[in-house]
């Protein structure tokens, strides 16, 4: 429609006035937009997380399907519970005892991929306006998940041990005493995405009391807690608060994301909502998935090919770092014990959205910080990830990034020392430009 006479423009879709006001928290990322560069075969991509599923042997995947449908086909391919099969739930209590938690059966709630969880839990806490606490910088896709909920995010400083307990009891108090709503804090402790830190013992601890004493829910999402390098982190959160603490868990990290499964531990009277909220989602989560995800913790060495995965990440992880002293080596960043990310700093005065498309003509991606911030922070950082290029890609990509990376400062370095150019006046007779543009 169009709206002659004012600044509005013109939208091309008929429905745009119809739509919920929550959609306006509906964006694409920035790591979805790269997808479609990333993919091409000549560029490195040091963006999107995703696993090297190619180190899973190909029989143990035919063969779970070839058993589970010879011997579990009808019920593979039919509706199960809105909670998932007891069978699979059974098993992801071994899973998590890897952690340090202990659980019923009755507690879990299998879900369509982690991602699902987060949004089932988002959707019955939040109002509009509500307060999400999360670590700065946190998740890029929690992000949209809460913003479209029309939460108000407020992120929470990190450094090298994670989430800071201070600023968190600090940013509490500021909220309150403006009379905010604060409804659960969302944090992923072992080997965070984006920044790969982890907290430590004595942190997990202090910010669990932190958030009994004013009545906030810990949101611990884990999907990478059991892929660490040198020494396990941190047992989880949920070991040590059953009441307090909703976990979320994965096997798209640990196993393959194209299953999509994905679980939550949650206190019993959450989890009777979840169950409600999955069933009114998806109404149950996919038989096929999670039989062929039991068989497979049936039947395999699971344990064995997650040791094969943590090689694989160390490696590739060892090979960033490397790269990184060789080619930037006046930059800093995090040095992850696990999972998939480098959380790299650049020049204050730099931009890395602004840089992006100066990197993907030298052929290489990254994700920009500002991706994992919902004020907009992050502008000198960016997010470098390590699980999917082989060592001599991420040495390349590396080499490659570096040459994005010191052509802008060659540029800003030459810019700076320039004087402000005259503003040219406009003549008469031409108008300028309307405010509306771009």
């Amino acid at each position: 429609m169009t709206h002659e006479g004012t600044n509005e423009g013109t939208n091309f879709d008929p429905w745009y006035d119809r739509y919920a006001d929550r959609t306006a928290g509906l964006s694409a990322s920035e790591v979805r937009a790269l997808f479609a560069v990333a993919s091409r075969p000549e560029v490195v991509s040091l963006a999107g997380g995703m696993p090297f599923v190619a180190a899973l042997p190909p029989e143990l995947i035919a063969g779970a399907f070839e058993r589970v449908m010879a011997t579990q086909g009808s019920l593979a391919l039919q509706y199960s519970s809105g909670q998932g099969i007891p069978a699979l739930r059974e098993q992801i209590l071994e899973v998590m005892a890897l952690e340090g938690i202990r659980a019923s059966v009755d507690d879990v709630v299998v879900t369509t991929g982690s991602q699902h969880a987060l949004e089932l839990v988002t959707k019955l806490f939040i109002n509009p306006g509500d307060v999400v606490l999360a670590e700065g910088p946190s998740y890029v896709t929690a992000m949209v998940v809460f913003n479209s909920f029309q939460a108000d995010i407020t992120h929470v400083p990190m450094d090298e041990h994670g989430l800071i307990p201070e600023a968190l009891r600090s940013t509490i108090a500021r909220l309150k005493a403006v009379g905010k709503t604060i409804k659960f804090l969302y944090t992923i402790p072992s080997f965070s995405n984006p920044a790969g830190v982890t907290l430590t013992w004595q942190r997990r601890l202090e910010i669990l009391e932190i958030c009994r004493a004013n009545d906030i829910l810990v949101l611990e999402d884990n999907p990478y807690g059991l892929l660490y390098f040198d020494s396990p982190p941190p047992q989880a959160m949920r070991s040590v608060d059953e009441d307090g603490v909703v976990y979320l868990g994965t096997f798209s990290k640990t196993l393959a994301p194209g299953f999509r499964v994905g679980w939550a531990l949650a206190p019993h009277a959450i989890r009777e909502k979840m169950i409600l909220a999955n069933e009114a989602a998806v109404l149950s989560p996919s038989s096929f998935s999670q039989l062929m995800i039991s068989e497979y913790l049936s039947t395999a060495d699971w344990k064995g090919q997650i040791n094969t995965f943590r090689d694989i990440y160390r490696e590739r992880r060892d090979a960033m770092l490397a790269a990184l002293a060789e080619y930037l080596p006046q930059l800093s960043w995090t040095v992850p014990n696990g999972g998939f990310y480098v959380w790299v700093t650049l020049p204050d005065h730099m931009d890395s959205k602004a840089m992006l498309p100066r990197a993907v003509k030298e052929l290489v991606a990254f994700t920009p910080g500002t991706a994992f911030y919902a004020d907009g922070s992050g502008r000198n950082n960016i997010r470098l990830s390590f699980c999917y290029p082989t060592p001599e890609f991420i040495r390349e990509g590396i080499r490659r990034l570096s040459v994005a990376i010191n052509g802008e400062l060659d540029l800003l370095s030459t810019f700076s020392q320039t004087s402000p150019l005259a503003a040219i006046p406009l003549k008469q007779g031409i108008a300028t430009p309307p405010s509306n543009i771009g």
